[in-house]
């Protein structure tokens, strides 16, 4: 039944009667409803007894015990020890934890004496990663701390180092990028032919063509070094030392995987005897021309930081007959030969930019007569041992150089052993944004026409320094040394041995007009001293030439 709501009627003009009414009438509207519409929702608060159910503490039913073969698993059963778990139990911890949480930096309740954490967000936020934590202060959750003294502004940037602006720009071919070149040099030599005691001085030209080539691939390698001149003097000698030189080689690297790669190689060179070398044969109308062709292939891999590698190369030299004063010739086929071969490497990366490493080679050398035109057995073997390191630090220091000692035998047992050290260096010294110092050295042994003579070893040494005067005027110092050992037989009687000291000193300049041409001047002077009376000689070359690039 619906209940009714009474309202006092308007109230005439006395206030306290017309309260009076009301109240009188709001407690008869209640006896009513209690007696004719109870409301059975109502708590009967005069005859409730304590036995209703609605008036009972409330208790947690009991917990029927559950089989695990159902699958069922006890509520919280793998909850931790602090903070909440599904049973929506707050959970304490023990003293030994809250001394630990107090060791990681947990913040107390104040007042507690044991740590509740409640949430990830309760944790102080991680320290700063800097030396000025212990001057921050940490906010809000995920906030970034708030730095307290004056702020440092963060370092500039280093400008990158300028590119050369008179350095070539190339050609792009497709996949590779080409670096064409040639000089045009002429000059004079006091002593072109190196003749003993001073010789006929001459006008000399050359004409020297170079290519370089290298592949912009992501992967694998192919780069090309082509170098070539001919040499003209006038007016020339007899023998004529006139002369062609080609010196050219390609090598690619195949990337197999990331730490193996196989390693190709092909050359060539083209080149005659020098002027005033004990090989020439005496009655030559011109110096012969020899050729060596050769290539290798070898593999490595990466253990890590170790790298272990191994190659096989081979290599075959041949001349072309001599020309006589008298219109005939003669053969150098004796002087033809084959040469194979292995060698092993290993390396160790000790730090970045340094590689030190250990390598082993062993060759045999197989002549086309087993017997040359004077009797003797040439061909030999030889064992060489090396130690050096690799070098790129931060573009300051790049190359290679190591030390050695090599040691070859021949077949003729009248042949005395040919050993000795030697020493490899290709390294570049960017000394300051000036100047450059280059550092090359090579150590190999040749072969000889020389009767008694086993063989030479040469070993040479030569040091460039470039300074930038302006950019784009480089002077240029040369220094050079070699040493040539000629090797004779054992025998007690025959003192063979032959030992010859080159130097060379140079100075040069170089004016760069633009980025395809420059204009070059060189004074140098070639010197030869020999433990053999008659050999020294002396020589001053003075040469101006024009360089264009691309």
């Amino acid at each position: 039944m619906p209940r009714h709501r009474h309202r006092c009627p308007a109230a005439p003009r006395g206030a306290g009667a017309l309260l009076a009414a009301c109240l009188a009438l709001a407690a008869t509207n209640v006896r009513a409803q209690t007696l004719v519409d109870p409301d059975p929702l109502a708590p009967k608060l005069d005859t409730a007894s304590k036995k209703d159910t609605r008036f009972q503490k409330f208790k947690r039913p009991q917990q029927l015990p559950l089989s695990p073969a159902f699958g069922f698993v006890p509520a919280a059963s793998g909850a931790g020890a602090t903070g909440f778990d599904s049973s929506n139990a707050r959970k304490t911890i023990t003293a030994k934890q809250a001394a630990k949480q107090r060791e990681s930096g947990l913040r107390l309740p104040t007042g507690a004496a044991a740590p509740l954490v409640l949430s990830p967000y309760d944790r102080p936020p991680p320290p700063l990663q800097d030396a000025r934590a212990e001057a921050a202060i940490a906010t809000t959750p995920g906030a970034p701390p708030v730095e307290l003294g004056p702020i440092r502004k963060p370092p500039k940037k280093r400008k990158a180092a300028e590119e050369d602006p008179y350095a070539p720009l190339g050609v792009h071919v497709g996949s590779f990028d080409l670096y064409p070149a040639i000089e045009l040099i002429g000059g004079y030599n006091t002593n072109p032919a190196n003749t003993a005691g001073g010789g006929t001085a001459a006008k000399v030209y050359t004409v020297a063509p170079e290519l370089l080539a290298k592949s912009n691939w992501s992967r694998h390698e192919v780069k090309a070094e082509l170098r070539g001149s001919y040499n003209g003097y006038s007016p020339d000698t007899t023998p004529t030392i006139s002369r062609p030189y080609f010196d050219g080689r390609v090598d690619g690297r195949v990337d197999v995987t990331r730490a193996t790669h196989v390693d190709l190689n092909t050359r060539l060179l083209v080149s005659t005897d020098n002027p005033g070398s004990p090989n020439i044969q005496a009655g030559l109308a011109k110096l012969p021309i020899y050729t060596t062709v050769g290539g290798f292939a070898g593999i490595r891999h990466e253990f890590n930081r170790f790298e272990l590698g191994v190659k096989g190369d081979v290599q075959r030299t041949a001349y072309q007959d001599s020309m006589l004063t008298d219109g005939s010739t003669a053969s150098n086929e004796d002087r033809n030969y084959n040469q194979y071969t292995g060698t092993l490497r290993g390396s160790y990366e000790l730090m970045p930019g340094v590689k030190p490493y250990v390598e082993a080679s062993a060759d045999s050398r197989v002549h086309d007569l087993a017997t040359d035109f004077s009797g003797y057995q040439r061909d030999s073997k030889s064992l060489t041992g090396k130690v050096g390191s690799t070098f790129e630090l931060a573009r300051r220091l790049t190359g290679e150089i190591a030390v050695g000692y090599t040691r070859r035998s021949y077949d003729d047992p009248r042949f005395d052993t040919l050993a000795g050290l030697i020493g490899n260096a290709s390294l570049v010294w960017t000394a300051t944004a000036l100047t450059t110092v280059k550092l090359t050295a090579s150590s190999i042994i040749g072969e000889s026409t020389i009767a008694g003579i086993s063989g030479v070893l040469y070993r040479d040494v030569a040091v460039q320094i470039d300074h930038a005067l302006r950019r784009w005027l480089i002077a240029t110092a040369k220094f050079g040394f070699g040493v040539d050992s000629y090797k004779g037989n054992d025998a007690p009687a025959a003192d063979l041995d032959r030992r010859d000291l080159r130097y060379e000193v140079g100075f040069g300049l170089t004016y760069k007009l633009n980025r395809d041409v420059q204009l070059k001047g060189e004074v140098r002077r070639d010197w030869l001293h020999s433990n053999i009376a008659g050999n020294d000689f002396t020589a001053d070359v003075f040469l101006l030439g024009l360089r264009l690039q691309r």
